[in-house]
């Protein structure tokens, strides 16, 4: 009897866990664009699959997080270092007069864009105003900016950075997106002198000085409206900050981060959108984690989904430990990983966005170039079955992954290699079945290869003329056609 009562308990806990996801995914379900003009741009979007964020700002002098040392809350991304890290008040006058000797000579955007397109990147995202509220462009709404006079690099002839960087990656053909971030702790309309900050929101109740915040929504919109007029075509609008959002919309996590007073920051999304689509039409705005009408697609962080999400989504994640360049103890992560992490998101439908940052001096560090060098090397021989592609069943299987073509009937199976793993004479190719008329090949080399089923999956034998070819790459890329129908009626 005990044993019976102790199954129903769980089966009735299951039956309150599930019906609990259900109505949070019924709560905050994917809301599919109904301006045509988004639709078609968010589709092809999702043929690019590789992009980089780039993150830059005063805070690289110093070397220190972007941004989050000004918030004072007791986290280990907000810990303050160096002389002034005692005292918050003599630290934020120090970090907000950076700019007085944050003189980034060396910045070459062209550089930076030649190298992302040779690594086979399709558009770039670059960080126009952190949650500092310094501008890395020439905003007419604040003298906090990287072309004002306090700046050293005002007299620069590329002191309006994110003009040049826009302008860079578009001449290689890139998408543009351009970071801005929703808070901002410089404005005395979000972080108001007469109080102290508290945490990362804004320091007073919008709802008690709603003068105030009205302030606040104008400034950002004028920011939004001078990005989306004055700097060319942009494809993205990316927004952070996602404490900043209206009450409808805050999920169990998200009401954590309004911390203890939950005052609503509503900064009037419509409004903006409707101005941003009418000066570019089609333009993808992804105001992250505010599930809704002006998140085109999401952006988990960090992290990869374990399962293949029904909505567009793009994972930014990483090259360094950190979004920003720390300086010469910058850990990078290898090409392999690289490799492996865009087809790992690629075969679950979504978009890989690799963050990078320059340092001080305006340059990318060297084992950054390194890397997109490396990743190019791959992408020149494999990328056929990354771009323009969709998720396959089983998606994966042990160390490979599925795609398939959305411009032909081709499927692709990535096998990933550990390092210095070179090609063997046999693989077996699990969870497909290709009917008998079917070719496959290993890309990197022209001629078909000899397969045929077996026990554990297809047989494919690998010429030794291969296998050297191909020696040491991160992956190996078996692409499959059928001379008639589509494959995909026989994957198990």
């Amino acid at each position: 009897m005990k044993n019976i009562l102790f199954r129903l308990f769980l089966a009735v806990l299951l039956v309150f866990q599930f019906s609990g996801l259900r109505a949070q995914e019924k709560e905050f379900p994917y809301h599919w664009p109904t301006d045509n003009l988004v639709s078609q741009k968010l589709k092809q979007w999702q043929d690019w699959k590789f992009g980089v964020i780039i993150h830059w700002g005063p805070y690289s002098q110093w070397g220190v997080v972007e941004s989050w040392s000004l918030c004072p809350e007791d986290e280990g991304w907000c810990e303050r270092h160096g002389p002034y890290a005692q005292n918050y008040d003599q630290y934020k006058k120090a970090y907000e007069n950076i700019r007085s000797e944050f003189n980034p000579v060396q910045f070459d955007p062209q550089k930076w864009a030649v190298a992302a397109k040779n690594a086979g990147v399709k558009y770039v995202v670059f960080t126009t105003k952190h949650h500092d509220g310094f501008c890395m462009y020439d905003s007419k709404y604040t003298d906090y900016k990287i072309t004002d006079k306090g700046s050293v690099f005002s007299k620069n002839p590329k002191n309006n950075v994110a003009k040049e960087v826009f302008s860079a990656f578009r001449n290689q053909g890139l998408g543009i997106g351009a970071y801005f971030s929703k808070p901002d702790w410089h404005s005395e309309n979000y972080w108001w002198p007469y109080f102290p900050p508290l945490d990362r929101n804004v320091n007073y109740d919008p709802a008690k000085y709603p003068e105030r915040w009205k302030n606040f929504q104008q400034y950002t919109y004028n920011q939004i409206e001078e990005l989306t007029q004055e700097y060319g075509s942009l494809d993205i609008l990316w927004l952070d900050g996602g404490q900043v959002r209206p009450a409808s919309s805050l999920t169990e996590e998200t009401k954590g981060w309004l911390g203890k007073k939950r005052w609503i920051q509503d900064i009037n999304m419509p409004r903006i959108a409707e101005m941003a689509r009418k000066n570019q039409p089609g333009i993808l705005m992804v105001d992250r984690t505010v599930h809704g009408d002006f998140e085109n697609y999401r952006t988990p962080e960090q992290q990869i989904p374990t399962t293949v999400p029904d909505y567009p989504w793009e994972s930014c994640i990483t090259l360094g430990n950190s979004w920003y360049h720390t300086g010469p103890n910058e850990q990078y992560k290898s090409v392999n990983w690289a490799i492996h992490t865009l087809i790992e998101i690629v075969a679950k439908g979504g978009n890989f966005l690799m963050g990078i940052g320059p340092d001080k001096t305006g340059n990318l560090a060297p084992e950054v170039y390194d890397r997109l060098k490396g990743i190019g090397v791959w992408m020149d021989v494999n990328s056929e079955g990354i771009y323009a592609s969709a998720p396959l069943k089983p998606y994966q299987s042990a160390k490979w992954r599925f795609t398939k073509s959305t411009k032909g009937s081709q499927v692709y199976a990535f096998y990933l290699a550990e390092e210095k793993e070179n090609v063997p004479t046999e693989v077996v190719l699990p969870a497909l079945q290709p009917e008998k008329s079917a070719k496959i090949y290993l890309l990197g080399y022209t001629k078909p290869l000899s397969w045929k089923n077996g026990k554990q999956g297809i047989q494919i034998n690998i010429p030794a003329q291969a296998s050297e070819k191909l020696k040491g790459q991160p992956a190996w890329t078996f692409k499959i056609e059928r001379l008639a129908d589509s494959i995909t009626a026989t994957i198990k």
